[in-house]
Parts: C-alpha cells; sequence; structure tokens
C-alpha cells in the first residue's frame, strides 16, 4: 500500500506526519510526503520520500512591523497561488498512490485530488475545534495576540458563521479547480475538506472530543514521534549546574515582542534559571549571565522531564510533549487552537493559562509562582500517566485495515 500524507504547516503539522509515516513504514507500507520545503531535508534524512509544497515558512517567525499588510487585492493573489500550487503538487505527489491523509484544515486540494483519482481520502485533525461540534465554538483566526471566544452553552450560530466564511474565502477557487478536473462543485467548502468522517489525533485525557456518543469521529491519540537525540553536552551541563530550570520556547511561529527580557526578568525575580529555545523567531538572550542558556532544536522529550516548568506558546505538539513528561506548564496563546489547549491546561490543573498576547514581566513572574507549586508539579505528574502512547501505531493499523 502506498500512502501520501500531506499538509500545508510549521513543524507542529508536520511531524505528527512524520511519526505515522515511520509507523507506516515499519509496517512495510509505502509512504510519500508533502510538507513545506524547510522540513524536507529532514524527512529525507530519516530515509523517506517528500515533494516539497509551497514557499518556505520559516520566516514567519520573525515579526517585522515594517513590513506592509497585502492589499486585498494581493491577498486575493496569494490565494490562487497557493490553491493552484495546492492542486498541481499532490496531484503530481499522489500519482500511483492508494490513500491520502491529510493534515490541517488548509489541504483545499487534496480531497478533490483523490476524488478525482478514486481513492480514499482522510482529513485527520490535531485539535478538537477544528471540528464542529455545538459543545465549542471555531478556532480563532487572525493575527497575534488574538483573544477567545467567549464561553457559551451552545456555538451552533458561530460554526453557521464559519462555514460561510469557508465559503466566501475558498469557494469559487475551489469550484474553478474542480470543474477542470471534470469534478462538479460543492456547495459546502468545510464540509468537503473537513470529510464527514475525520481523524482526531489528539490524545483523549488532553483533548476530548465533546460528544463521546458521535460515532463520526475517530480519535486513536496523538501520533508522538519518538526522540532518541542526546542533548548536547553545554546542554547536560546546564542542566547538572543547579536546580531543574524554566524552559521558554515559541516553536514556529513569532514571539510576543520584548519576549527576552520579559523572560529573565520573570525567572530572575523568582529565583531561576531559565532555557531560552530561539525558535524560529531567533530569540536571544538580553545578557550574558551564567543563569540563563539560549538553545536550538532539541530533543523535547527528554529536556522536558528535566525542567520545572515550561513556558510555551500553545502549540498542539509542545501542549502534548510537556504533558508526557509531567512538568507544569504556562500556557501564553496567540492564535488559532492555542487559547483552547490553554485552557484545557488551566482545567486540568496541570498549569496556568496566561492571558493572550504579549506577557509583562509582572504577569510572567505571578504565572511562574503558581505554576511551580508543589501541587501543580504533582498533579502534572498524575496526569502524564493516562497519556495514551500508542496514537500513532493504533492510527497505522487503522490505515492499512480500512483500505
Amino acid at each position: 500500500m502506498r500512502i501520501l500524507l500531506s499538509t500545508i504547516g510549521t513543524r507542529g503539522d508536520v511531524q505528527p506526519l512524520v511519526a505515522i509515516a515511520l509507523a507506516l513504514q515499519a509496517l512495510d507500507q509505502e509512504v510519500r510526503l508533502c510538507v513545506p520545503p524547510d522540513f524536507c531535508d529532514w524527512i529525507e534524512s530519516l530515509g523517506m520520500f517528500v515533494i516539497p509544497i509551497g514557499p518556505e515558512l520559516r520566516s514567519t517567525g520573525k515579526a517585522n512591523s515594517s513590513a506592509a499588510r497585502p492589499t486585498p487585492e494581493q491577498r486575493w493573489q496569494m490565494m490562487q497561488d497557493t490553491v493552484a500550487t495546492q492542486f498541481a503538487t499532490i496531484a503530481a505527489a499522489a500519482q500511483d498512490c492508494d490513500a491520502i491523509v491529510g493534515a490541517t484544515a488548509l489541504q483545499i486540494a487534496a480531497p478533490s485530488i483523490a476524488e478525482k483519482m478514486r481513492i480514499p481520502y482522510v482529513f485527520v485533525a490535531y485539535c478538537p475545534i477544528v471540528l464542529p461540534s455545538p459543545h465549542h465554538a471555531p478556532p480563532v483566526l487572525g493575527t497575534l495576540g488574538d483573544t477567545p471566544i467567549p464561553i457559551k452553552n451552545d456555538y451552533r450560530d458561530l460554526w453557521v458563521q464559519d462555514a460561510q466564511r469557508w465559503n466566501d474565502l475558498w469557494g469559487s477557487l475551489l469550484n474553478s479547480h474542480r470543474v477542470s478536473l471534470g469534478l462538479p462543485p460543492v456547495s459546502e467548502v468545510r464540509r468537503h475538506i473537513l470529510t464527514d468522517q475525520p481523524w482526531l489525533a489528539a490524545d483523549p485525557t488532553l483533548a476530548p472530543w465533546p460528544d463521546p456518543l458521535d460515532q463520526s469521529i475517530f480519535q486513536p491519540g496523538a501520533w508522538i514521534l519518538p526522540d532518541e537525540r542526546p542533548l548536547s553536552p553545554e546542554l547536560e551541563a546546564f542542566l547538572d549546574a543547579g536546580e531543574p530550570p524554566v524552559y521558554f520556547g515559541f516553536g514556529s511561529i513569532r514571539a510576543p515582542e520584548n519576549f527576552s527580557q520579559v523572560m529573565v526578568t520573570s525567572t530572575r525575580a523568582i529565583g531561576r534559571r531559565a532555557i531560552l529555545s530561539q525558535g524560529w523567531a531567533d530569540l536571544s538572550l538580553v545578557d550574558h549571565e551564567p543563569d540563563c542558556l539560549v538553545i536550538g532544536e532539541v530533543n523535547q522529550q527528554a529536556l522536558f522531564k528535566r525542567v520545572a516548568a515550561i513556558v510555551h506558546h500553545g502549540g498542539a505538539g509542545t501542549t502534548t510533549t510537556a504533558m508526557l513528561a509531567g512538568a507544569p506548564q504556562v500556557v501564553i496563546p496567540q492564535m488559532y487552537d492555542q487559547h483552547y489547549w490553554a485552557q484545557r491546561i488551566h482545567n486540568l490543573g496541570i498549569g496556568i493559562a496566561h492571558a493572550p498576547g504579549t506577557p509583562t514581566s509582572d504577569s510572567l513572574t505571578i504565572a511562574l509562582q503558581l505554576a511551580l507549586q508543589p501541587d501543580m508539579a504533582t498533579r502534572a505528574q498524575s496526569i502524564a500517566t493516562t497519556v495514551q502512547r500508542n496514537g500513532t501505531q493504533t492510527a497505522a493499523q487503522r490505515l492499512i485495515t480500512r483500505f
């Protein structure tokens, strides 16, 4: 069986697909990956075939206040180019494949290509709120620092508005390409992309589907990529030189303004050391004192077990890895599903949901003081034992047996 795994997104979108690709290979299945070019060298080093799609994304992690926002005409042209690239690239990548698995909701072309080729298509979400439910709101879309949608008893009206937004944004572009393929137009873009039977690759304790009676959602658990890389000698020496430090990282997104200064001030205010991950924002330290260390790419699974707390943006992968390590978290959400993950950490009692946007030294100091309370660490360690660790293998087996 030959399966195409496709996503348009950053590391948090790509890494789960790499995890299931390796699981499928271990079951003697052939895989191809179609991902942004930022990740091609890494995937090829793992011995897998990869096809780049679209432009490099790394520059999106760096703040550029001088950059002008695109005009409506420029934005429309970018959308046209994105959809055209998807249809051309995924169609070529899917040749001779027996199924397509698409992750993230920007898979505009993949379900239509699968339909044209008459092969199965599976849409995978990494967070429940990507999928419609009256029990939660759609994900927040827009710029960094967006605020979450207020809590309501029923969110059906927001999902109706969300469906219309999908139609308005992508309907004409999608259907023009479908017509060129000899396919009928679709009237509900979101439903077409997400499908009627999507998969939810998220841990059921951390991110449960809100309606347990809904049999249309398959939730195998999070797709976790095992990481056996050793920590660098410099990092090992830093960890051994004192009590467990606080880790700060914002992954592939832009960090809040002056985050490095806020980080240093807040950790020193509570008498702690700090590790700062550069991420795509290329964060750096404000001085060269020995109580702080800046690092690049690292084995988070190993590092998170040795820190006192983890301060991050609330990406699905980082939240799951931190939960798996049993470390308290402080989540500073910026956009999309990050507000959901911050609230889940709060609800589970394993961390602090900081206000969205840019933290101050005082606000982050208070959040860290709360997260570092002994009962928070005890709760985090207890919840870590509930994480399902076989989600990737379960999903791989399901793909094989289903198709």
